[in-house]
């Protein structure tokens, strides 16, 4: 690894700089880690490749190679992809293939992969750095216990769904509605984050919620129907992969009944959703850990003193053609809002797409720095934030 290439004079290793890193060691290798391929990382990662290239750290053909998720064996840097097909128990065995390959950066997607990393590299002496992207639920996942209150090598970008925003829709669209339903998969971290985040937001709005657990996807038809039994209106899903990816079984059972359901992700609609909504920068995503990569190869960010950042934003969405299938109206109010439509089976989407802002080096470096800057754990943050967890334990 970069970071390792004066192993043979370790006294004078402990005293280098970044900077002075930057400046003396090999090509940095990334390794891209995931969960699985996936829409939201598809948008995500031409936010990373902008930032590299921005910083001329790959050139545009080694950057369709990027864009085709092919090895990068590149001028100034190496990539490499390893994926765990949607396998929560290969993530292990890719950990360490990858700390095999001497990897510098890992860079993590989804909260399984991250959280296994972090775990496995927690124990390690030197460890790479681990960078996060597209992670919903980094603290309740016990990634960190806040932005600052971290392990060292850990930083990222956090990303935080809307969810008393995302609840709220439910009495847009029907403002007399009692009772709304969710379905949780108690083995995943971010499923069962999202059922309290539901369920608290419908609580404090005065609804009931009617709650199914599954066990696997198989479970999701007869969570669907006993949620129908008991005459829920809205059926809300959160960010668990079992019933994000599983919207197609749960739709098939809603339909009989007329129950609309929500997704946690404006993507959701891609499933037949009615309505997605929540976080939906996940170009914003990339640009931030691209920044974060950019800055630390460049020698000038300070991962342990980095704290991890959190990106809001609510998208809706809308699949028209789901909607008529169910006989549903949609409310004009959520219409009104809709950054993408799916009618007649064509997708139009309201808003430009994303890119970076034109600007020179020296000014986008300029600018990262002072984006990084707001990150940065002083030790009046850290305490401000340990003191917060000392309240809340108590």
């Amino acid at each position: 690894m970069f970071r390792k290439t004066l192993l043979a004079l370790i006294a004078l290793s402990l005293l280098l700089t970044p900077a002075a890193l930057a400046q003396d060691a090999d090509k940095p290798t990334i390794a891209f880690l995931r969960y699985r391929a996936s829409g939201t990382e598809d948008i995500a990662k031409p936010g990373i490749w902008d930032i590299l290239q921005a910083h001329e750290l790959i050139s545009p053909s080694e950057r369709e190679l990027l864009d085709e998720n092919l090895d990068l064996n590149g001028e100034r840097i190496n990539v490499f992809w390893l994926d765990a097909a949607s396998d929560v128990t290969n993530i292990n065995a890719m950990v360490e293939k990858t700390l095999d390959r001497g990897a510098d950066i890992l860079l993590t997607f989804s909260t399984p992969v991250t959280q296994i990393t972090a775990n496995i590299t927690k124990e390690m002496e030197d460890p790479p750095v681990l960078l996060f992207a597209i992670v919903s639920a980094p603290y309740s996942a016990g990634i960190a216990d806040s932005p600052c209150i971290k392990m060292p090598h850990v930083s990222g970008t956090h990303l935080t769904i809307p969810y008393e925003q995302y609840v709220g829709l439910s009495k847009v669209q029907l403002p007399d509605v009692q009772t709304i339903g969710t379905i949780v998969d108690p083995a995943q971290t971010q499923s069962v984050y999202g059922l309290s985040q539901i369920t608290r937001f419908a609580e404090a709005l005065g609804l009931t919620v009617e709650v199914a657990s599954i066990a696997s996807a198989a479970d999701l038809p007869q969570a669907t129907a006993s949620l129908a039994d008991k005459g829920v209106e809205i059926l809300m899903i959160g960010a668990g992969y079992t019933e994000s990816r599983g919207i197609p079984a749960i739709l098939g059972v809603a339909k009989d009944y007329g129950i609309p359901v929500f997704g946690v992700s404006p993507r959701m609609i891609y499933h037949g959703a009615v309505v997605g909504a929540g976080f939906d920068d996940f170009y914003g995503e990339g640009v931030t850990v691209g920044r974060m990569i950019a800055a630390y190869i460049d020698g000038a960010l300070d991962v342990s003193r980095t704290g991890i950042s959190s990106r809001v934003d609510l998208g809706v969405a809308v699949n028209l053609d789901t909607a008529e299938e169910f006989g549903i109206t949609v409310a004009d109010a959520i219409l009104d809002e809709a950054v993408m439509v799916i009618e007649g089976g064509e997708l139009n989407v309201l808003s430009e797409p994303p890119s970076l802002p034109e600007m020179t080096l020296e000014e986008r470096k300029a600018d990262d720095d002072a984006f990084l800057a707001e990150l940065e754990c002083t030790p009046e943050r850290i305490a401000e934030e340990q003191a917060a967890l000392d309240a809340a334990e108590s």
